[in-house]
């Protein structure tokens, strides 16, 4: 039976300093109401996450949940307020609930979103900082940082000047491991895909965009009478059918799947990183250059920030699972010790466009697992906070 008791306890006085501390950084305290509209989860993390979600229904049929993360409903309440489109900073900490097999379902998390900055690799540098600052609040201090950023990997991709459907795929895949790994493999063996049935369709979209693939598999579902085929929408056949008809093409030359798994492979610190990003650049005559620039910025202001680069480690491979995060990614773990982050973020610049701005509205932030630090803070630090 799943846990729902309540969590444990951290003083008064402990959450007091750390909303001050973020505070005292020019973040505003948010508290965004804990029962939330289901869809944006839905619509933005997948359907996969309804089976972690508390969820009810109002009297007027609208589904809702019980929030399982704060960085959707303080976003919500951002843009709904005067200050949406401006520059302005939120820190938060409250309960948050989401089915997770054996641990709690109700737990504390605590953090801080900042909208409307243009000066992206200085905020991204911030967030690292007061992230660090909120794990030393607990006397954890020796970490491991582990770095990524997507933006890196969408500029390779938009260099390589790939099929339309294979850009969106290996984006929308960045974030999950072993489906990239899936989909590189596929693409080397793309030539050898067999034919099938479905030959004459995918001979008619060979080259098309996915708005003429889409109006294409309507017309002959249409035809057919039927609105779905084994559960698939008909923008998900259309996609499937666009994606064979890619691979039918031999949708990515060789050179282009050596430059991806060359870029996969790049790793190290900071410093390190970016002369593999230079040297790959260079050798493979690719358009990455702004992303770089970018990247080497944030590396200069997370120096000047006093986080230590040589404790720093960042992959290109790096990437946290979440669909929405479009930059600078981050995790904060204690030092050999466990795969769940104590502080974790990272920039989602689309995030704000997807929940209704009318224009787009640059966004990072982090959250912080209250619970997992209490676990690790020092009796010092416990009774500190306890006294305060």
């Amino acid at each position: 039976m799943t846990n729902t008791a309540a969590p444990a306890t951290v003083s008064a006085g402990w959450a007091d300093a750390l909303l001050a501390s973020f505070g005292q950084a020019g973040y505003t305290k948010a508290e965004p109401a804990i029962l939330q509209p289901a869809e944006p989860f839905l619509d933005l993390s997948g359907e996969d996450i309804r089976k972690s979600l508390y969820l009810t229904t109002d009297a007027s049929g609208e589904e809702l949940c019980l929030r399982p993360d704060l960085t959707i409903p303080v976003a919500r309440d951002y843009l709904a307020s005067p200050s949406a489109g401006k520059p302005a900073g939120f820190c938060y900490l409250g309960p948050v609930f989401r089915q997770r097999g054996g641990g709690r379902s109700e737990f504390l998390q605590a953090g801080i979103e900042s909208f409307g900055r243009l000066d992206r690799a200085a905020a991204d540098a911030e967030m690292l900082a007061l992230g660090l600052q909120a794990t030393a609040a607990f006397g954890v201090t020796d970490v491991d940082i582990r770095t990524g950023d997507v933006a890196l990997f969408i500029a390779l991709i938009d260099a390589l000047d790939l099929y339309p459907v294979w850009r969106r795929r290996l984006i929308k895949d960045f974030n999950r491991k072993s489906d990239l790994a899936q989909d590189l493999e596929r693409l080397t063996l793309a030539t050898a895909t067999p034919r099938n049935e479905y030959e004459g369709v995918l001979a008619a979209l060979a080259g098309s965009d996915r708005k003429a693939a889409l109006a294409l598999v309507t017309d002959l579902m249409s035809i057919a009478g039927a609105s779905n085929v084994g559960g698939r929408s008909v923008a998900e056949i259309a996609d499937r059918f666009l994606e064979q008809s890619t691979l039918k093409g031999g949708a990515l030359p060789r050179d282009a799947l050596d430059k991806i798994k060359r870029f996969l492979a790049i790793s190290g610190s900071p410093g390190d990183a970016l002369l593999q990003l230079r040297a790959l650049a260079a050798d493979a005559k690719l358009d990455i250059n702004a992303a770089i620039d970018e990247f080497e910025a944030r590396i200069g202001f997370m120096a000047a920030r006093g986080i230590d680069l040589s404790a720093t480690r960042f992959s290109t491979s790096f990437g946290r699972g979440v669909d929405y995060y479009t930059g600078f990614e981050f995790e904060v773990h204690r030092k050999d010790n466990g795969d769940e982050p104590l502080v974790a973020g990272g920039r989602y610049d689309g995030l704000l466009s997807q929940l209704g701005a009318a224009e787009p509205i640059a966004a990072v932030g982090f959250s912080v697992w209250i619970e997992a630090l209490t676990e690790l803070a020092n009796p010092a630090t416990r009774s500190a906070g306890s006294a305060s």
